[in-house]
């Protein structure tokens, strides 16, 4: 039983952490094309990184800012050629350009080293980032923000391989305190004597099925037994019967010829 649940508690553990490794996931493991803070136009990419020191030194994130305050905003060109370009940059307030209100806007500049760095502040709510490279054709990249705003798809996924874990656990674990077999053990450790008709339950009501059986089957030999010693005497009354007749026959066939004789004689 002990062993039951270890190996029960090792499975769960197991399944936790993959769900919990392919869900949350790192986000400077995964492949450049991938990343979602890339975005790309064409053959040209950027990437866009967002930190604030003052919550996490070493967190970066990328769309999802976790407070309202001072961001630094990071923006690599990692295509060379819009390293040629002038490269501005445009944040609103709001979902989109034509209703938002602007509150940065930075002039287009070269960027020969291929990185921008930048601090605003950034209020709750949604924000737009419009990164443009004026070359032919002219180039746009767009980020929608959500600073300090709860992300339902992360809290989703953070939560599900938990969630999944608990679940199997209580499955388990019930049908483990269900089993007759950890009953018996639970008593045993409390020093409770074991109900000898449960544990032996089954061996009882087996003996009691063989020996019924047994039972059927000598009263079945019995009883053919003594069909066939009946068969044997009506066979031999039948036998005794038909020697009797004959007998008889015998007697009187001797009686009918004696009779003959005498009647002959006396006609002489």
């Amino acid at each position: 039983m002990v062993r039951q649940i270890v190996q029960t508690g090792i499975a769960v553990f197991i399944l936790i952490t993959m769900l919990y490794t392919g869900t949350v996931g790192a986000h400077g493991k995964v492949e450049m094309e991938d990343d979602s803070c890339m975005r790309r136009v064409g053959e040209n990419m950027i990437h866009m990184s967002i930190y604030q020191p003052q919550v996490d030194i070493e967190g970066h994130y990328c769309t999802n800012v976790p407070q309202a305050g001072n961001a630094v905003l990071v923006i690599d060109l990692v295509d060379p050629a819009l390293r040629e370009m002038p490269i501005g940059i445009k944040i609103i307030r709001g979902s989109n350009e034509e209703d938002g209100e602007v509150i940065a806007n930075m002039r287009p500049t070269m960027y020969q080293d291929g990185v921008i760095n930048t601090q605003k502040m950034l209020e709750q709510g949604k924000h737009l980032l419009v990164v443009t490279a004026d070359g032919f054709p002219p180039l746009s990249y767009r980020y929608h923000l959500r600073v300090e705003m709860i992300n339902y798809e992360q809290v989703f996924r953070a939560s599900i391989g938990p969630v999944v874990g608990i679940l199997l656990t209580l499955i388990l674990g019930y049908k483990i305190l269900r089993s007759r077999r950890f009953r018996n053990w639970l008593a045993a450790k409390r020093g409770i004597p074991v109900n000898s008709e449960e544990t032996n339950g089954g061996k009882e009501n087996d003996s009691h099925k063989t020996k019924h059986h047994k039972s059927s089957s000598n009263e079945m030999a019995s009883g053919k037994a003594s069909g066939s010693g009946r068969s044997g005497n009506k066979k031999a009354d039948n036998t005794a019967g038909n020697t009797k007749t004959s007998d008889d026959e015998t007697s009187e066939s001797k009686i009918n010829s004696s009779e003959t004789d005498n009647g002959n004689k006396t006609s002489k």
